[in-house]
């Protein structure tokens, strides 16, 4: 059983998954930043790129979006057998100039624009129309056969022609009346994409998913949730109406959080938000997990840290790499990481230790809705894996790259903030015949120079024949520094 805790405030609203009352995902979306995965747009094509396999669509977002040759191939070429659509170039699907209707499958991230579609599918409460595929699908997390068989066989039933739908979990023992009615709003849903084809100019947006906290209710609140909490009068009695729609039987489950207090501090979720945040995550044994976010991939490196075991060194590992191997599973979801992941478990001498710890990775990994892959270990006892992108990362939507370091997560040594003096005292003393120099620099930088290297910086005011000063810019980042020239030499022969 899970707990869904929302908190809705002023400019963004926030919305915490609880499994056994252990934060697991962590969604936000902010009024002035909305997401647009999902939403469907009339878009007119910028640029084709042959060499690419792409062309740019501008769907009117601040970066235009990208289209790949295989999202673009119309459903008749790709329901024609005759066709290799290997053999496909993107120019002969999509022309500049050209009005399309998308759908975006990935929000734009850092530098790069939304991923765009033009195979259209839609969500709705039990199942999910894909009108550009014909296929039925059955979520995994609907395990029993019987179950799988019975909602497979009403699917068939009720599917339109060349038209394909998956059943998502909340179908999971729902009646053929639900399913087609949830099936006749999607199309009516569909139906009216098409038709706006031909009306409007592009670009313009035609579907807007829901937001974030009605897509709770429609994705994540199941019987498998014990309460829903949320802490907004308004919003409550408008999730009561939808969850009326749509699941009736749970609205007793419903709650509405009175209390003037943080509801997310109440149940002591603010705390586990800033430590998804951290690099460093402390296992219960007293091991630990490094995790290091780059725009490439994600390492994952583990420690024993405190635990030292009580039986033997190989003991200790095991304990150590099985007990990591949940908590990354769980960190990957709630700190949403996507792309190349690899993990460096510590080494272990036995194979049958290898193939238990990627077991028990692989265990939690399936909790996960975001569909993963483990492709197993290197050579160098490294775990290669991937999963999905989907939305952007956590530590993206709250956190902004320091000032000072420039996101790098390190800022000069005081070593070298010295000789970057040294070297503007010489540059000075050869060019110039000023007499005193200024440098500013951040207090942090200047408190070290002066308790620390106060003798090295007399041995350069005698080296150099320049009087020295150091003083604290509360302005100047930890990277930078300022420099004053003042006063010149009468005699530039006296110089040293």
């Amino acid at each position: 059983m899970n707990d869904i805790i929302i908190d809705v405030g002023v400019n963004q609203d926030r919305v915490a998954i609880l499994e056994n009352k252990d934060l697991v995902e962590f969604y936000i979306e902010r009024g002035d930043n909305k997401r647009v995965l999902g939403n469907i747009y009339k878009g007119r094509v910028v640029n084709v790129l042959p060499g690419m396999q792409a062309a740019f669509v501008d769907i009117g977002l601040e970066k235009n979006a990208f289209l790949y040759v295989k999202d673009a191939i119309p459903k008749d070429i790709m329901d024609n057998k005759d066709i290799n659509l290997k053999d496909i170039s993107i120019k002969d699907v999509v022309k500049q100039g050209q009005d399309i209707i998308v759908q975006v499958v990935k929000e734009p991230f850092g530098t790069k624009g939304a991923r765009i579609t033009t195979h259209i599918t839609l969500p709705g409460r039990y199942l999910v129309l894909m009108p550009f595929t014909d296929y039925v699908g059955i979520s995994r997390r609907i395990t029993e056969d019987e179950e799988r068989e019975r909602l497979k066989g009403l699917a068939e039933e009720i599917k339109v022609n060349n038209m394909g739908i998956i059943l998502r979990t909340a179908a999971e023992e729902k009646s053929k009346k639900d399913l087609r009615d949830d099936l006749n709003f999607l199309l009516k849903v569909y139906y009216k994409i098409e038709n706006e084809r031909n009306l409007g100019f592009a670009p313009r947006i035609i579907y807007k998913d829901l937001d974030l906290v009605q897509r709770t209710v429609r994705d994540l609140f199941t019987k498998d949730t014990n309460k829903l909490i949320i802490n907004d009068k308004e919003k409550y009695n408008s999730l009561i109406d939808l969850v009326d729609l749509i699941s009736p039987h749970l609205k007793s489950r419903v709650e509405l959080y009175e209390n003037s207090h943080n509801v997310l501090v109440e149940y002591g979720i603010e705390r586990k938000i800033n430590e998804a945040l951290e690099r460093k995550v402390w296992l219960k044994s007293g091991g630990y997990i490094i995790i290091d976010e780059t725009e490439a991939l994600t390492s994952i490196d583990i420690n024993t840290g405190k635990f030292v075991g009580s039986v033997d060194l190989e003991h200790t590992v095991v304990r150590t790499n099985l007990e990591a191997a949940k908590e990354i599973a769980k960190q990957l979801r709630l700190r949403n990481i996507g792309g190349i992941i690899i993990i460096d478990f510590i080494d272990m001498n036995n194979q049958a230790d290898d193939k238990l710890v990627l077991k028990t990775l692989e265990k939690e990994l399936k909790k996960d809705r975001t569909r993963s892959t483990i492709l197993g270990m290197t050579q160098l006892g490294l775990v290669e894996m991937t999963r999905k992108k989907n939305r952007k990362r956590l530590s993206s939507k709250m956190l902004r790259d320091c000032p000072c370091c420039s996101g790098t997560g390190k800022v000069y040594s005081e070593h070298t903030l010295i000789k970057k003096i040294e070297n503007e005292i010489k540059r000075i003393n050869i060019h110039t015949n000023i007499e005193t120099v200024e440098f500013l620099l951040n207090p942090f930088n200047c408190d070290i120079l002066e308790d620390k290297y106060s003798d090295y910086l007399i041995s350069l005011k005698e080296k150099y024949s320049i009087e020295l000063y150091i003083k604290g810019d509360s302005s100047i980042n930890l990277n930078d520094m300022k420099v004053k020239k003042m006063g010149k030499i009468k005699d530039k022969k006296n110089n040293i």
